[in-house]
């Protein structure tokens, strides 16, 4: 297995929760670190790679490093646990997964629990919500709980780990946004392997909380200053069943990236974007983004007193879910437009809309 291979599946498969991202930081940090010419991270565990640090011009490229999980809410006297959500947490598909209970030494295996076919009633059959989800850990009390290391406080994350399907996708949990981690590595190690010169400073960001409000980013981005920022994080694939397309648009994994127009995607920054696509064969889809693109591009588009931002996405399956699936296709031409674009970008152009 490459090397980036190996890389992608223990990133993946580590977790990363909202606020607890620092193991898998490390992991993206050790990776990237031969790659860059310098490296920080602040103090909530976002981190950076750069190259050419002493440049004046700055342009972030940016992931998101957490994925969602549960925290511990409420311990039963029977030893029962239920939950609150850390980030968009999916109550749905959580009836009979196992999980992962993070204390501070240890972690604690568990599963989801659910009542039996045999004792439901069908004419008024519960479905899943926050109120009736609960995990057993094998414990007959509460104090047995409490003596497994486990409080309320704990985070909770799926047990899952990547897979392959059909050679064309990955398939796994946290796709969501750690394969952006690894796009942005993979732009970094390909730029400093292929030896492409670059006359501005390149900031290799990968933001933490972005699931409970793009806080990383925009702690981040108030540190850093950049010029302009190139977000990359996933989207819907609208084609399995039961996804709406005149809601949620029309977008499929495999037929390249998307490229959203809205508000806080500076169109001119967009432009550049569509034309290294178009340049190098590169396919892409478009889409149209109300109000706000709901990504640490909006973090990135309005601090500083504005920085020109724009954002490429990564179509994806069933998002929020064990099982969110990407095209590697997909993935590597990710890669590839934001290395164009870098190859193609002229520090001096004026993003100014009125002069």
């Amino acid at each position: 297995m490459e090397t980036n291979e190996k890389f992608l599946h223990e990133y993946l498969n580590n977790a990363s929760p909202t606020g607890f991202e620092a193991s898998g930081q490390q992991i993206w940090l050790d990776y990237i670190r031969p790659f860059v010419d310098d490296y920080f991270t602040d103090a909530y565990g976002t981190a950076v790679g750069v190259i050419n640090p002493k440049a004046d011009f700055k342009v972030v490229i940016e992931a998101h490093a957490d994925e969602i999980s549960w925290f511990v809410n409420y311990i039963t006297p029977e030893g029962y646990i239920y939950v609150i959500r850390n980030g968009g947490s999916d109550h749905m598909i959580a009836p009979s997964m196992r999980v992962n209970i993070h204390t501070d030494d240890k972690v604690v295996p568990g599963v989801f629990g659910w009542p039996a076919i045999h004792v439901r009633d069908k004419a008024k059959e519960e479905t899943p919500k926050m109120e009736n989800i609960f995990i057993d850990v094998g414990a007959r009390s509460k104090d047995e709980v409490l003596e497994m290391g486990i409080y309320v406080g704990c985070v909770v994350t799926f047990k899952d780990e990547l897979t392959d399907l059909n050679n064309k996708f990955y398939s796994g949990r946290a796709l969501d946004n750690r394969i952006g981690g690894y796009m942005i590595a993979e732009v970094a190690r390909k730029i400093r392997e292929e030896k492409v010169e670059l006359p501005f400073g390149l900031y290799v960001v990968n933001a933490v909380q972005e699931e409970i409000g793009l806080r990383g980013a925009e702690m981040i981005a108030a540190s850093i200053k950049p010029n302009i920022a190139l977000i990359t994080d996933v989207c819907h694939d609208t084609t399995a069943p039961m996804y709406n397309k005149i809601t949620s648009g029309d977008y499929t994994a495999g037929n390249g990236p998307v490229l959203t127009c809205g508000a806080a995607v500076h169109k001119k920054l967009l432009d550049l974007i569509i034309d290294s696509a178009k340049k190098r064969d590169i396919p892409f889809q478009r889409s149209a983004s109300s109000r706000s693109t709901g990504t640490d591009t909006d973090a990135f588009a309005y601090s500083n007193g504005g920085v020109p931002s724009a954002l490429i996405s990564l179509p994806l399956k069933y998002m929020h879910t064990t099982v969110e699936t990407a095209s590697k296709k997909d993935i590597e031409h990710v890669i590839a437009l934001m290395i164009g674009f870098l190859d193609d970008f002229d520090q001096k152009f004026d993003f100014r809309y009125v002069k």
